[in-house]
């Protein structure tokens, strides 16, 4: 065998794993490149903050793209997956992260006012992360499940207390999270066809302990909530800080008048930096409000996006992920099990909403919350899941494919077939 038979056989092999990697759905697959370019672009930008704390101009940016890369060896594993792994991997994360959940609590590292993070081995996480993901896996398979119980009564109740205690875990020093994550809980009930006033009796329920908890805040006074020793009040203290921050949303006088403060800092000057923006690209860089947002670069990056990139940027970023949203409509309509369409719509959700929470921050339609721009902000935890939220819809698709792939070749098939026809079922199972 000649170099050049060697060289053309390595090549087709090397084409073929190619391929083979990067199967499924091609917009999908689109949509996440150009989201990784827009985050590399601007990471570079964003994060000068960093670098001046740091003394090193590659150290942040390097980081991101090990965690990036990181995440998309974790994306290529979770699309390898058999939807039987990922509904049992799904409960057994979900388990941890209760106990992950209550860690912080203890033991947690405190973070721009919240204990939201922990540290184990020197790696620092969020547990909300993994809590997000298996609950969504889990829900989409105990829906698909309970669509084959007449009595679905007790067993409704049961799930949806589950949800409650992973939300109110949450809840305590992430409200956006939390918030977020029960609502796509009930959009996913509502798709899978559960009954409508069970789901409103359970949101109202929720909806009341919340209102709860804020008219506290409200009303008891701050020495009560910091002095105390009352275990309750400790837990919810953060709430002040919710209460605080929707008050100075309302407060019109401070956002007509541009009176920047304590209060209003971080939203005044993401709003600056989106007037600055215009029609025209400065170019990455040319951002001033980099140096006095405290969270550029993930909090208020979508800011820095439109102040560098002009405003048309901006639009082509929320496009991406209403495409995607759109994309991944599609495929929950060509899926031929609940849970999978379940599965595909519960992380897109996720994904999508979140991006809009933080657009919404940064033109002031809505309070702070700290939520990150997913794949483009910058975020060791948040990134390496947004990358298996990926992962997990690729991996419907690549289900949806094998299957029309299966139906051709029964349509086609033969006794000489059959072999091929059973490596096609596997697959897509």
């Amino acid at each position: 065998m000649t170099i050049d038979c060697l060289h053309e056989q390595s090549e087709h092999i090397m084409n073929k794993f190619i391929a083979k990697t990067l199967e499924g759905d091609k917009v999908v697959w689109i949509i996440f490149a150009l989201l990784f370019l827009i985050s590399l672009l601007e990471m570079f930008s964003a994060s000068s903050r960093l670098v001046y704390w740091s003394s090193s101009v590659q150290g942040p940016i390097l980081r991101h793209v090990i965690f990036f890369a990181v995440g998309f060896v974790a994306l290529l594993l979770v699309q390898l997956l058999s939807f039987r792994a990922i509904r049992r991997w799904g409960y057994f994360i979900l388990f941890c992260s209760w106990i992950l959940l209550m860690y912080p609590t203890l033991r947690g590292i405190e973070q721009a006012g919240a204990a939201r993070w922990i540290s184990i081995a020197g790696f620092k996480f969020q547990p909300s992360e993994p809590a997000k993901l298996s609950l969504v896996v889990v829900i989409a398979d105990l829906v698909e499940r309970m669509q084959n119980i007449e009595r679905q009564n007790k067993l409704f109740w049961i799930v949806m207390g589950g949800v409650v205690f992973t939300c109110a875990m949450i809840f305590t020093e992430n409200f956006s999270t939390a918030v977020l994550l029960f609502g796509i809980v009930i959009i996913m009930m509502f798709i899978g066809e559960m009954q409508w006033r069970k789901i409103l009796t359970a949101c109202a329920g929720v909806v009341g302990i919340i209102a709860i908890i804020l008219a506290m805040a409200w009303f008891i006074p701050d020495d009560v909530y910091y002095s105390s020793e009352s275990p309750v009040l400790k837990k919810l203290e953060r709430s002040k800080t919710w209460v605080a921050r929707i008050q100075n949303f309302a407060n019109d006088e401070n956002v007509s008048k541009y009176k920047i403060n304590d209060s209003n800092y971080q939203a005044n000057h993401a709003q600056m930096a989106i007037a600055r923006g215009g029609f025209i690209p400065k170019g990455p860089g040319s951002s001033v409000e980099r140096n006095y947002l405290p969270e550029a670069f993930s909090d208020f990056i979508f800011a820095i996006i439109v102040e560098e990139l002009s405003f048309f940027m901006g639009i082509f970023v929320m496009f991406l992920y209403l495409w995607l949203l759109f994309r991944a409509g599609r495929v929950a309509q060509q899926s031929d099990s609940l849970f999978c369409a379940l599965l595909v719509i519960g992380v897109t959700l996720v994904i999508v909403l979140q991006a809009f929470i933080h657009i919404a921050v940064s033109v002031h339609l809505i309070p702070v919350t700290g939520q990150p721009l997913p794949l483009i902000s910058r975020g060791g935890t948040s990134l390496l899941f947004n990358c298996i939220y990926f992962g997990l819809i690729i991996r419907v698709t690549k289900h949806i494919q094998l299957q029309k792939k299966l139906k051709q070749s029964v349509e086609s098939t033969s006794d000489s077939s059959s072999v091929q026809t059973t490596e096609l079922v596997e697959m897509a199972n």
